[in-house]
């Protein structure tokens, strides 16, 4: 079994913003339950004693939402003392929070700074296209507090990288995020395609991202990315380094890019276990961890056979020339109205992006390897 990765909704779907994108409000609103509230401290305490038991060597806690923050600090300080109860065979335990740095303040920042939280921050590029989908439950912008709350993170030494989603608007300003993010010193970025909402066919929706546009913004950005590598200045960005890393025979971190899906274990508000962030829905559940084990977790992921429905690539697919590089993508792209099950909703797109820039990525690989001189 490799390291346990355990990911946390200690305050559910609740936030303090209100994203017209949001994958999770949507999950919410088809599910019995929509939100479980704050966690309580006994369903805390069974999801670190029943994560320490089970992990050996170490493992991940990570904390999403909604907004984890919304739990409060008194919540993850508990957490740590928890950790330290029943951490009896010394795990080497990693920590990570994603936020949208709402109510970030320095106490906060000191905080994840003294115990090495990875923080991810989403921010939507611009002031643009950041603050078209992006508002507060007033209604009100959020850009401003974004970058305050990026600007606190790095006066207090926490290492954070930035979560952008990539929907209508931020596709096709990539050029001027990108000049954006290298003034603002945003030297590690994730970008996320954006989902449209359950059962609706992919391009629909007012912000949604069509896969002509997808495949523009991944060419442009990789343009752009490589104009700084051959400077040596070029941000981290997990996309392109999983692909070249692919190409050098490695396997990537990302699932999306292994073309199945990993052994996840997200833990909803009330202490119940779904297999991934994007099947938080009644009949993915797994369990609960005020009752349950991992081992019994485990079990019924088998049972329901989450991992290998994975595998559920079409026949064009796996003859695809780009295959081994796309391995077709993320499980949920596979399963959207108006494209047939099995098919990645965004091909389009990645094969626009292969079809102009795996050259570039060929040759950079083989640098890396030392096969070609930089």
């Amino acid at each position: 079994m490799p390291p346990i990765h355990v990911m946390i909704k200690p305050a559910s779907g609740l936030c303090n913003l209100r994203c017209r994108y949001c994958f999770y409000a949507d999950e919410m609103e088809n599910r019995r339950q929509a939100s479980y509230g704050i966690m309580q401290e006994r369903t805390l305490e069974n999801v670190i004693r029943r994560t320490l038991d089970f992990a050996e060597g170490g493992c991940t806690i990570a904390f999403q939402g909604g907004e984890p923050t919304l739990a409060g600090l008194d919540f993850y300080e508990r957490c740590l003392a928890l950790e330290k109860k029943h951490n009896r065979k010394g795990i080497v335990i990693s920590h990570a929070l994603q936020t949208n740095g709402y109510v970030l303040d320095e106490k906060w920042c000191q905080f994840f700074a003294k115990n090495r939280f990875l923080v991810g921050l989403s921010v939507d590029g611009i002031k643009a296209t950041h603050d078209c989908y992006r508002k507060d439950a007033a209604g009100q912008d959020t850009y401003f507090h974004t970058l305050e709350a990026a600007r606190m993170l790095e006066r207090a030494g926490v290492d954070f990288n930035i979560l952008t989603v990539v929907h209508k608007k931020t596709a096709s300003k990539i050029r001027k995020i990108y000049e954006q993010y290298r003034k603002l010193g945003f030297s590690w970025q994730q970008y996320i395609a954006c989902l449209d909402p359950i059962g609706k066919e992919q391009g629909c929706q007012e912000y949604s991202l069509t896969p002509e546009a997808y495949g523009q913004f991944l060419i442009d950005l990789f343009e752009l990315w490589e104009l700084d590598y051959r400077k040596g200045c070029q941000p981290y960005i997990r996309q392109f380094e999983n692909y070249i890393g692919i190409l050098m025979g490695q396997t990537p971190e990302s699932c999306e890019q292994r073309g199945v899906c990993s052994f996840q274990n997200i833990v909803e508000a009330d202490g119940s276990v779904y297999p991934c962030d994007f099947y938080v829905l009644d009949e993915y559940r797994l369990g609960n961890l005020n009752e349950d084990d991992f081992e019994t977790i485990h079990r019924r992921r088998r049972e329901l056979g989450f991992v290998e429905s994975s595998l559920n690539h079409t026949e064009e697919c796996k003859n695809c020339a780009y295959f081994a590089l796309c391995r077709g993508g993320c499980r949920r792209h596979r399963q959207q109205p108006g494209t047939p099950e099995g098919e990645n909703c965004f091909c389009r797109s990645y094969r626009m992006f292969f079809d102009a820039c795996l050259p570039a990525l060929q040759r950079i690989a083989a640098e890396c390897m030392g096969r070609l001189p930089h």
